[in-house]
């Protein structure tokens, strides 16, 4: 996606070899208009897989995720992070690994709202080493629901997260797919080819 990748370009602040700050327009301060657009890109792609129910992680996948949702017509279910003192036990439950902060954490989904009747796009906005995804990926596996496929807004091509959740089969479309960045200059791959076969 062109524009996003421009957006990175001109906003995005490289931090260190591996964390780059796009919180000026995607995951602190949000550009709606570009959510709009990320929206309807996700919804395009995925538009035929039967998609009942769009799941993401709080906090930061949150506005992309609403913004996919209300193009395909289907609720948004966001991931809690454990400790939530109004959800109840009676959830689907699992850890991830953050690769920002460098520790683990629990997500949990109310049973009620992800079942076996439901087919699932998850959606999130940066993708490393995929352990977030692969998290949300097992609430769906524990509630016997079929995953149509994976939405990321920035991918960082030189971890290995796309790689694993590609080679076990799911469909990952990435926005923007981060080759290398440095302070002087981030470098963009193209979407792989891959089998649009969802899982």
């Amino acid at each position: 996606m062109k524009l996003l990748e421009e957006r990175i370009r001109e906003e995005g602040r490289v931090l260190s070899e591996d964390i780059l700050k796009v919180d000026s327009f995607l995951n602190h301060m949000v550009d709606p208009e570009l959510m709009g657009k990320i929206g309807k890109e996700f919804a395009g792609y995925f538009k035929d897989r039967g998609i009942t129910k769009v799941l993401t992680l709080e906090a930061s996948g949150i506005t992309s995720a609403l913004f996919t949702a209300k193009e395909l017509g289907v609720p948004m279910i966001f991931a809690k992070k454990a400790g939530s003192s109004n959800i109840g036990k009676d959830v689907y439950h699992a850890t991830v690994h953050s690769f920002t902060y460098d520790k683990d954490f629990e997500i949990c989904v109310f049973k009620d709202y992800l079942t076996e009747h439901d087919t699932v796009l998850i959606i999130d906005d940066f993708l490393a080493e995929g352990s977030a995804c692969f998290g949300m990926a097992d609430l769906c596996r524990q509630a016997s629901a079929k995953i149509a496929g994976i939405g990321v807004c920035i991918e960082k091509g030189f971890e290995n997260g796309g790689k694993k959740l590609r080679d076990q089969g799911y469909d990952v479309l990435s926005l923007a797919i981060v080759d290398a960045m440095s302070q002087e200059e981030i470098t963009f791959r193209t979407q792989p080819e891959q089998d649009q076969n969802p899982r």
